[in-house]
């Protein structure tokens, strides 16, 4: 009998963790299938997916990587060798740059407190600054499917980076207005590991590749992360491609914050630098050209609005929630070391890896160059802890000071053949 009783708990107890495994499968596999695909894996990369064991059409990650071992096609872009990667930065104190006075406007100085940090610019609503940023993914090819974008003009930040290729994307970084729209929204990048902590962000995207997807998930921006299951997204049904069609309202993507309870006011761990009127030891620099490697991107300065206007592929780009031309009171290049990651395949064919995982290494120092008041200064960007946004030295150790207003910044590698020249 004891024999019996011991046989007959062991099979309870079998059935009873049987029934906790399902249960906990039940549980994962519908987390997973409230996912919305990555829209860069809808065209067939499922399967390839299958095959190269590689790229996932999905946003959670999973338990298990398998690094690539396909042969890599070599882009002809002129990447470098595959090199180490160095590690990301770890926080140490850093002495941070006071926000310079915008003089010489008593009417500014006397409504300081209602200064955006990352703009200079004043807010009608201090409220607006108790929010958290959202760092938005917005595409940026092909120009037929995604041009004219949604929200470029009310950004605070637009950083635009290469991915694999020769394309490149942008991350948005809204915070002191609120379009009305933003898109179309595309997938995250290694890139994204790091722009929304500098600026203490929620990410809005559409998916990620396999590898991009755990990376994200083991950093501390992942419980502010908008997947795009949340409220606030949705799909325009234009006659075009799916993966175009993703766009978002910020209004509500704040709500979705506030109802998590991380709908918080940003802490910065550095500040820019702002001044009306501009330094000495500038160049005259009416015409920025920022050559890629699929078009050439024209910067050209508007003194009446003192401005700079984007052009691209010799087209005006304009923002679509308002017809207007895209502009920047600075346009920022910051050029950084850039690697392949081999472990991160970003696009199998025929179960052949043909694209790897872009890291640009933008932590540390490098060279800066920025335009403002069509004026051309160069000199070094700084950015030594994980939380810290980019700052920018002159040669002798001084801030340079940003023009108020909205910054364009170009995220170009090292390996670019002089890709950034200006005219007076």
């Amino acid at each position: 009998m004891p024999y019996l009783e011991n046989r007959m708990q062991y099979y309870f107890r079998s059935k009873f963790l049987i029934a906790i495994l399902l249960m906990t499968l039940f549980v994962l596999s519908a987390c997973r299938k409230d996912e919305p695909a990555s829209d860069d894996e809808q065209s067939g990369a499922a399967s390839a997916a299958e095959n190269a064991g590689q790229v996932e059409a999905d946003n959670t990650p999973t338990s298990v990587f398998i690094a690539s071992t396909a042969t890599v096609i070599g882009s002809g872009l002129g990447l470098p060798p595959t090199s180490t990667i160095s590690a990301p930065p770890t926080p140490t104190p850093l002495p941070t740059t006071e926000v310079a006075e915008p003089t010489p406007s008593e009417d500014l100085n006397a409504l300081d407190g209602l200064r955006n940090p990352l703009t200079g610019e004043l807010v009608e609503d201090p409220a607006l600054l108790e929010r958290r940023p959202l760092a938005i993914k917005i595409s940026n090819a092909p120009a037929l499917w995604v041009r004219p974008q949604s929200g470029l003009n009310d950004a605070d930040l637009v950083f635009e980076h290469i991915t694999e290729g020769a394309l490149t994307r942008f991350t948005m970084i809204v915070y002191g207005k609120t379009p009305p729209d933003v898109g179309p929204i595309r997938s995250a990048r290694l890139i994204d590991l790091e722009l929304p902590i500098m600026y203490d962000a929620s990410l809005v995207y559409s998916g990620t590749s396999i590898g991009v997807g755990q990376k994200l998930f083991n950093t501390e921006q992942w419980p502010r992360v908008l997947r795009a299951h949340e409220a606030g997204y949705y799909r325009t049904g234009a006659n075009k491609p799916f993966e175009h069609t993703l766009y978002a309202n910020p209004a509500a993507l704040w709500e979705v914050l506030d109802d998590k309870g991380l709908n918080n006011a940003p802490e910065f761990s550095t500040n820019l630098t702002f001044a009306i009127e501009p330094p000495d030891g500038g160049t005259p620099a009416s015409e920025v050209d920022v050559q890629l490697a699929t078009e050439l991107v024209e910067w050209n300065y508007d003194p009446e609005s003192g401005r700079y206007l984007r052009w691209a592929a010799g087209q005006p780009i304009l923002d679509a929630n308002y017809g207007e031309q895209v502009s920047a009171a600075n346009v920022v290049i910051v050029t950084a070391n850039h690697v392949e990651d081999q472990n991160i395949c970003e696009q199998v064919t025929n179960g052949v890896c043909v694209a790897l995982s872009i890291e640009a290494q933008i932590w540390g120092s490098g060279p800066v160059t920025i335009f403002r008041d069509g004026q051309r200064y160069d000199g070094t960007w700084e950015r030594i802890s994980s939380e810290d946004m980019f700052t920018f030295y002159d040669d002798a150790g001084d801030p340079i000071p940003l023009q108020i207003g909205n910054s364009w910044i170009q995220v170009m590698p090292t390996w670019y053949d002089n890709p950034v020249t200006s005219t007076p």
